[in-house]
């Protein structure tokens, strides 16, 4: 239960985690502003959401294996989340995502990764 009314109602980390853990890429794509936009820290690529299919977003989440994540922080204005990535070449990044919000969807992201040495 929910001690805060309404703002509960804009945390979206337990919802973003369901729809990777469920492959579930049209409940995903329902947390994203209409004009969302994702800049890669490599490249400083911008993408929009009308830019990613579902199809798209349902082979990330068919080929790209989220663990350890975890929630640093949210409020109704930002989320900070962390996971470790593996991607299908056998790499692994740490990476951090950074997620403002606007009218309680994500609204703009920024990545930071770190590749994590094979052990």
């Amino acid at each position: 239960m929910c001690l805060h009314g309404d703002w509960c109602e804009t945390m979206i980390y337990e919802k973003f985690v369901n729809a990777w853990e469920n492959k579930d890429a049209l409940a995903e794509q329902m947390l994203f502003h209409d004009d969302w936009e994702m800049k890669f820290h490599s490249s400083g690529k911008v993408l929009t959401k009308s830019e990613m299919s579902l199809e798209d977003r349902a082979s990330l989440m068919n080929t790209i294996r989220q663990t350890e994540r975890r929630c640093i922080y949210e409020n109704e204005d930002i989320l900070v989340m962390h996971s470790i990535t593996h991607f299908p070449n056998s790499t692994s990044d740490a990476v951090m995502m950074v997620h403002l919000k606007k009218d309680g969807l994500l609204w703009r992201t920024e990545t930071g990764s770190t590749p994590l040495n094979k052990s």
